[in-house]
């Protein structure tokens, strides 16, 4: 392996994942329902960003300058490729951490991201990065950073170090990575099959390997298999990022916020008994068993008045980007699925079916005759979002200013859907992120701004597509061998998409 890898995987790509927690157009929900001032990012950053989609779509989809590196040259071209089909505002590289990091050329930034890469690096590059941190980010400015978390991953990490171990002294380096993974994980299922101690002492063992076989190769490879994997309480995260000045603000993950789901009763008391801020997030930990956690950390925490709290938690603009009827009413947390209650979500979920951006306080005055609360309206908001069916909006004159940006990337992605569904996302102006959109509805979106009008035109040019390079779709695990099977199966999944999807993409302006 070359030494510029510093011992991460490169011999296979890594996958076309979007997180929207890099969003930025996300901080605010969460800030203000803690209580805490967040900025207006005008400069962002994102580190280690993979193949790019996410800095990709957040730039085109914002005002903000955009910074970042991969150190990946294949991954930064792909990014460099994405960011100049939009034309936004993005300078990014590939430079190593440590050089990226003393750029004289880079701004004072005021949101910095950082997805799952902490886990994955030296002890070295946490320190380059943390000093970055310390001297980059502005007074204000908010830390995105996700990472594996113990004790979640305890149990698993010799299971762990045992398949890496096989892959580098077992498998064969000439039969590639995957080979090598595939191997590593049928050789800890024949040991499991021995029923050594430790898989009686660890039971949940199996069962992570069961699910492990059924995920992506690639993901394993990048997940399992580099040479730094270091999952970590998140007291050693607190005293890694004291350095640099910075005060944990809240979980980017909206369903963390909602104890009912997560906690018993017994626990909520417990740990409301907990004196200290930071032990009770260790101490949470605990409880949920947490594996992975992606937090929010700002440089001074600025607490509002309650009543400053309210009247910004009003400004915020939400949409829904679900047809009404296609929202579950069930969520899962860490104590299982739990039901939503109908007679708060019932309401805020009609009210939000217009598919249009609401203000919360908009909606406070609109449910008044429904008895709900304004607190119940925003934890509503909170959920509904945590399941990706709310987001944030932009002011309409940025979702304007943006929107050619947008429109030029959402072409590209739609124009990459033709050969593949590697990406499954195409970017909102109005949210200024990306939204989930499989390959087929790509190409049906491109048939519609090439300005086809029926389900059956769109049908016809995907199957153009597809069967021109031989390619047929499958249905109940099967692939349909005629061109009228397909042409059939391609209109109804056109004229699905067109009663079910379209309005809310039409909403989100992606179309």
């Amino acid at each position: 392996m070359n030494d510029w890898t510093a011992g991460y995987m490169t011999d296979i790509n890594y996958t076309y994942g979007y997180y929207s927690e890099l969003n930025p157009q996300r901080v605010g929900l969460a800030f203000l329902n803690r209580g805490l001032v967040f900025p207006e990012v005008t400069t962002a950053c994102e580190l280690g960003f993979g193949q790019g989609l996410s800095v990709a779509i957040h730039a085109a989809g914002s005002t903000a300058g955009w910074h970042g590196t991969d150190f990946n040259p294949a991954q930064a071209a792909f990014a460099g490729d994405l960011v100049a089909a939009s034309g936004a505002d993005a300078r990014l590289r590939d430079d190593a951490f440590a050089e990226f990091c003393t750029r004289p050329d880079l701004p004072d930034f005021d949101f910095i991201g950082l997805h799952g890469i902490w886990s994955w690096i030296s002890d070295a590059n946490r320190a380059v990065i943390v000093d970055f941190v310390r001297r980059r980010l502005k007074v204000g400015g908010v830390l995105y950073i996700s990472y594996n978390t113990l004790p979640g991953w305890a149990a698993f990490a010799p299971m762990r170090h045992l398949m890496t171990g096989h892959a580098d002294l077992l498998g064969a380096e000439g039969r590639g990575i995957v080979n090598r993974v595939d191997g590593a994980i049928d050789f800890a299922e024949k040991l499991l099959a021995t029923n050594p101690l430790f898989s009686r002492a660890n039971p949940l063992v199996g069962e992570r390997l069961k699910k492990m076989k059924e995920q992506n190769r690639h993901y394993l490879a990048h997940e399992y298999f580099n040479r730094d994997w270091h999952p970590m309480h998140f007291a050693t995260m607190a005293d890694w990022l004291d350095g640099a000045k910075l005060d944990y603000a809240c979980s980017a993950h909206y369903l963390d916020h909602l104890d009912a789901v997560n906690l018993t009763p017994a626990q909520q008391t417990f740990l409301a008994e907990v004196p200290d801020p930071m032990f009770r997030e260790t101490v949470r930990d605990f409880m949920v068993n947490q594996q992975f956690r992606r937090d929010y950390w700002v440089k001074g925490a600025r607490r509002m008045s309650p009543l400053e709290r309210v009247e910004a938690l009003k400004t915020r603009r939400v949409m829904l980007a679900t047809a009404r009827d296609q929202v579950s009413m069930k969520i899962a947390g860490a104590l299982g699925e739990a039901s939503l209650n109908d007679a708060v979500y019932g309401p805020v979920l009609d009210l939000l079916a217009d598919l249009r951006p609401h203000s919360l306080g908009q909606m406070e005055q609109s449910l008044r005759g429904k008895g709900l609360s304004f607190n119940q309206i925003v934890e509503a908001c909170l959920v509904l979002t945590g399941v990706g069916h709310l987001y944030a909006v932009h002011d309409d004159a940025v979702a304007a200013k943006v929107r050619r940006q947008t429109d030029r990337l959402n072409a590209h992605l739609c124009g990459k859907a033709r050969s593949g569904g590697d990406i499954a996302y195409l970017a909102s102006p109005v949210t200024g992120g990306g939204i989930i959109v499989d390959r087929i509805q790509q190409l049906f979106v491109a048939s519609i701004v090439q300005g086809r009008k029926q389900p059956a035109d769109w049908a016809g040019d995907v199957w153009k597509t597809l069967s021109s390079q031989g390619q047929k779709l499958v249905k109940e695990g099967k692939p349909l061998e005629t061109a009228e099977a397909n042409l059939a199966e391609l209109t109804a999944q056109a004229r699905t998409f067109a009663d079910r999807r379209l309005p809310a993409l039409r909403a989100l302006q992606i179309v």
